[in-house]
């Protein structure tokens, strides 16, 4: 049976973008975040704190899956940037997504905002 690239192994299933716009840094995450790909999101969120850019966008318009790893990267994003007296906005969420944060509670945990412009401007 093939499943596509569903649960596989190939990291060119998420793409980052990262990008300093205003008092923000906008973390774009385009495709789908998981056990396997779930580096490619922590390193850049990890590398913003330490740097001092603490107010943390993550622009999830793009992102078709997270599963809970992906979650723990986010919350984990989320201890840090509040520790140094900042947070993390998620924006845009696909509703496919919006359900594990819904299911697992953690949308009540996070600033959550419909669009990026919204978060932007919070």
């Amino acid at each position: 049976m093939d499943r596509g690239t569903v649960g596989s192994a190939n990291r060119g299933r998420l793409q980052v973008d990262v990008r300093t716009e205003g008092r923000s840094e906008v973390v774009t995450p385009v495709g789908e975040l998981d056990h396997h790909t779930a580096d490619l999101l922590r390193e850049p969120l990890e590398s913003a704190v330490e740097a001092g850019r603490t107010r943390l966008v993550v622009d999830c318009s793009g992102l078709d899956f997270c599963d809970s790893t992906g979650l723990n990267v986010l919350l984990g994003a989320r201890l840090k940037a509040e520790a140094a007296g900042g947070g993390v906005h998620l924006a845009g969420m696909q509703p496919v997504v919006a359900r594990v944060f819904e299911i697992t509670g953690a949308d009540a945990v996070f600033t959550v905002h419909a669009s990026l412009e919204e978060a932007l401007s919070s």
